[in-house]
């Protein structure tokens, strides 16, 4: 790959993983002028549907059909744990935890996966791993507890920590069944139709929620929407995937520790968010238990809003 190619490449990535971490702040955004936010997010995927559809038909790519009652499970099941879970967990956490603290908390996501792989058998445990595993989790314990590690086993946190701990899950599991559905469509298929069932599955939960008065939103929901459509969802999900085409999942995937930083980052400027040291040091720790434990081996779907 030409020098300059490679130099692009790198660039788009760092301007993904900023796009990604600007999600939590558009996020946050939405839930404090919205009590039912979750429209937003049935919309935002929608919108990110159809961009990527009609880059896939303008680039000359098909768009695979579902053949079988397999596709179908695994396209429902990608667009109910990777949309609609997801989603739910984000926003309405995000109405109890700051910005930046609930994306330090999500920086465990590769951890978690890692985790799982080895628990079903799916991955092998080297010691490196194993470490880097047991300092992201005390890191993340960190961040959760706002400085106490110990928080949480005291039961001294709230409603937010546990849904944004609820997005690690759903991820997780989109994870692995985002590993089967590539089997069967590429991965832009893939995020094309997570998009649509999960925009339907949070677009019917926001009907029967009501309070949907789109007409009556502000400047900043449509920005932040459209942000999210189109900054978080259609180009960074483009271009992270063309980067492991180019440059390969192991070097691609070293990024994402990138998206807590700009989002702890873009908080502090756009929303004045405040961070405490304790739970900055504990997201470092977060960060630096990912980069040990995924030295060997690197994942390509983790998630980031």
């Amino acid at each position: 790959m030409p020098v300059e190619s490679r130099s692009l490449t790198y660039l788009k990535l760092l301007i993904a993983m900023a796009m990604w971490g600007g999600t939590w702040v558009a996020g946050r955004v939405i839930v404090q002028e919205l009590s039912a936010p979750l429209i937003v997010n049935a919309l935002r995927f929608l919108l990110a549907g159809v961009v990527i559809g009609i880059s896939m038909l303008a680039a000359g790519q098909t768009i695979p059909l579902p053949s079988s009652r397999e596709d179908w499970l695994l396209i429902w099941g990608l667009g109910f744990f990777g949309i609609f879970l997801y989603g739910m967990c984000f926003f309405f956490g995000l109405q109890h935890i700051t910005a930046g603290r609930g994306a330090l908390v999500v920086a465990l996501n590769p951890v978690a996966i890692i985790v799982v792989a080895w628990l079903s058998g799916k991955e092998k445990m080297s010691a490196p791993r194993a470490a880097g595993c047991l300092i992201a989790f005390l890191g993340c314990l960190t961040v959760i507890g706002n400085g106490d590690p110990w928080a949480l086993m005291h039961g001294a946190v709230g409603l937010g920590e546990y849904l944004i701990l609820g997005c690690v899950a759903a991820w997780t599991t989109y994870t692995f069944i985002g590993w089967r559905s590539t089997r069967r469509f590429s991965a832009q298929a893939t995020t094309l139709y997570a998009s649509f069932t999960g925009a339907a599955l949070l677009g019917l939960v926001a009907l029967w929620q009501g309070d949907v008065a789109v007409g009556e939103w502000s400047w900043r929901v449509w920005a932040g929407l459209l942000f999210l459509a189109i900054c978080g969802t259609a180009i960074a999900y483009t271009w992270f995937t063309a980067a492991v085409q180019q440059i390969g999942a192991g070097k691609t995937s070293v990024f994402i520790n990138l998206v807590p930083v700009f989002a702890v980052l873009q908080a502090a400027w756009l929303l004045d968010e405040r961070v405490s040291w304790a739970v900055l040091f504990g997201g470092a720790l977060v960060i630096a238990g990912v980069l040990l434990s995924t030295v060997q081996k690197t994942f390509s779907l983790e998630k980031t809003a």
